[in-house]
């Protein structure tokens, strides 16, 4: 077995979102691929990514913003990149994958941000590992049953399957809005996104976007009572989201905090999907207000 590199002190302040290592540990079979930096010494924070997307699909200002106060921790999830394993179509088999891994990293806890699928994820992971997760964001997403879940939403297939000049021009598309103020926001993130050079992750290979869409579909599926889950969610937990999501329409992020038990949502103005790229310095003000409400209670 791989064993994780342990973190310290002097990593985190040697390493940020452009230069950490990829790692690697085995768990459940696979090997998954990370990266941690950032602060040590107390609960770290695990990233889930979004659909098809990979460690480098982070924001720099997201990551390195957050990791000023606590440590970082990106990871693949199975079938992911440079992650083996293949890609399952249930987002339950997902979440228990992503439990093997923080705990194959020897954590006892750790808190846990989810944007778009990967909240999806997140919110399964607190729900069947409650001690081993403490706090939750929950960004773009949805619940189980959502709003137009149950497969992508018209806007959503428009936009994934149309041609662009330049392959991440779709990200304009996906988490900005059409507004003149969204789009430069959305072109200062693709400097961001691009930032990372050297040991950049290869992108997501044709048979994970129609296992994920099966996930999804499975999820997104029309059931009798479909939000009772969320009561048994307990851990604290910060939603957020922008005005105009397109992707998972914002009306699930309010579903979301209307049934959890323990939930406050943040909505951005003029925002779409990818409201924490649009505004990153408020976005990590924000998550780092909610986490340190919880250092200060422990």
């Amino acid at each position: 077995m791989t064993q994780p590199v342990a973190s310290n002190d002097a990593a985190a302040t040697r390493h940020t979102h452009q230069t950490a290592p990829t790692r690697y540990v085995e768990a459940n079979g696979i090997r998954f691929a990370y990266r941690r930096f950032g602060k040590t010494g107390g609960v770290p924070l695990v990233f889930n990514i979004h659909f098809t997307g990979t460690m480098d699909h982070w924001d720099p200002a997201v990551t390195d913003g957050l990791a000023q106060d606590r440590e970082v921790i990106l990871f693949n999830n199975a079938g992911i990149s440079s992650s083996s394993g293949e890609v399952p179509e249930s987002i339950e088999e997902m979440a228990a994958n992503a439990a093997a891994f923080i705990k194959a990293l020897g954590l006892p806890q750790v808190d846990v941000l989810g944007f778009s699928m990967g909240g999806l994820v997140a919110q399964t992971l607190a729900l069947a590992e409650p001690v081993l997760v403490r706090r939750l964001i929950l960004v773009g997403t949805g619940p189980r049953g959502g709003e137009a879940m149950a497969s992508l939403t018209p806007e959503a297939q428009d936009i994934f399957s149309a041609t662009y000049a330049q392959p991440d021009h779709l990200w304009l598309r996906v988490h900005f809005s059409p507004s003149d103020a969204s789009q430069a926001a959305g072109r200062r993130f693709l400097q961001r996104f691009r930032l990372r050079s050297e040991g950049r992750d290869p992108e997501a290979n044709e048979k994970v976007a129609p296992a994920q869409l099966a996930a999804l579909a499975r999820w997104g599926a029309a059931r009798e009572n479909p939000f009772d889950y969320l009561k048994d969610l307990r851990q604290p937990t910060l939603v957020v989201n922008g005005d105009n999501d397109v992707i998972i329409y914002s009306i699930n992020s309010w579903i979301l905090q209307q049934n959890l038990p323990n939930a406050q949502l943040i909505i951005y103005p003029d925002a779409n999907h990818g409201s924490l790229y649009q505004y990153p310095e408020r976005f990590v003000a924000h998550v780092a207000q909610f986490l340190s409400d919880s250092d200060a209670a422990a």
